[in-house]
């Protein structure tokens, strides 16, 4: 895992002083802000926020195009964005909970033989029976 990672962010400013943020290089990281100093606030707290997903979730990351190769269209600033991941990572708050699970013993004896961690499991088909992904920052 990288320290920092340096994306460039689209600010899209709207007639109304609103500011979109996008990420080109990064589909679905997305923010919004009232103004730019807020705009960049949100821009590096959303990339880091996507970078930590991307990372628990083994999800490649790509390769930052330089600003230099980036076109935008009148309305629209390109901003480097960078963001420190140790401290990203660090507001994250995940909190697990201990559960009790009961299942029939010959069950239990072949995954405990196939050395199944049994939580991954759970959790794996709680998430596909769910359709669910954590929401980063929620989940208490």
């Amino acid at each position: 895992m990288k320290n920092t990672y340096e994306y460039v962010a689209i600010f899209d400013y709207e007639e109304d002083g609103g500011v979109n943020i996008y990420f080109p290089d990064l589909p679905g990281c997305l923010s919004c802000a009232d103004d730019t100093k807020e705009a960049l606030h949100n821009a590096e707290e959303v990339l880091g926020l996507y970078m930590v997903e991307c990372e628990e979730e083994n999800i490649e990351i790509p390769e930052p195009t330089p600003i230099e190769n980036i076109h935008c269209k009148e309305n629209e600033k390109p901003i480097l964005v960078s963001v420190w991941m140790p401290l990203a990572r660090s507001e994250v708050e995940v909190v697990s909970v201990k559960k009790t699970l009961t299942l029939p013993a010959w069950l239990n004896k072949l995954a405990e033989e196939q050395k199944i961690n049994f939580s991954k499991v759970l959790q794996a088909a709680l998430k596909d029976i769910l359709k669910a992904k954590r929401i980063i920052g929620k989940e208490k």
